[in-house]
């Protein structure tokens, strides 16, 4: 037994406001916050199907044309489109975000935004597009 008399065993009930389980359908802002979320289901998606392909390879010709076969069913198509539109979508906001998390300085002047953001997407599309040729070329 405690000695204090106003001890209490348990929490009091304390007045919490009901929230509506689609909350974050209210604003945009918070839509888009729960959607940026949500991308990282695509993100493991893809790295599930690079696990699968690279296994389908280890095991020969056979298993690897059985993957390349199923990858042409429209239901993997359609995935992989969701996907796609999802993991670009995580992209251009991870971009957008990346100014406001990493804060650069050049002497005491801070670099601005667009400079950084501009910066991620320039890299985008050097790497994309030295991706795409690599792929178009061997």
């Amino acid at each position: 037994m405690s000695l204090n008399p106003n001890y209490t065993k348990y929490h009091p009930k304390w007045y919490r406001k009901r929230i509506p389980i689609f909350w974050w359908m209210q604003k945009w802002a918070y839509t888009k916050f729960i959607l940026r979320e949500l991308t990282s289901l695509a993100v493991a998606f893809y790295a599930v199907v690079l696990l699968l392909q690279i296994r389908a390879l280890a095991q020969g010709p056979e298993a690897y044309a059985n993957f390349l076969n199923w990858l042409k069913t429209p239901v993997s198509i359609v995935l992989h489109g969701v996907a796609l539109l999802f993991v670009l979508f995580h992209s251009i906001t991870w971009f957008n975000l990346s100014p406001k998390a990493l804060v650069f300085r050049l002497g005491k002047k801070r670099i601005p935004d667009a400079l950084i953001a501009g910066s991620n997407y320039a890299a985008w599309v050097v790497f994309s597009a030295a991706i795409v040729w690599m792929i178009l070329t061997i």
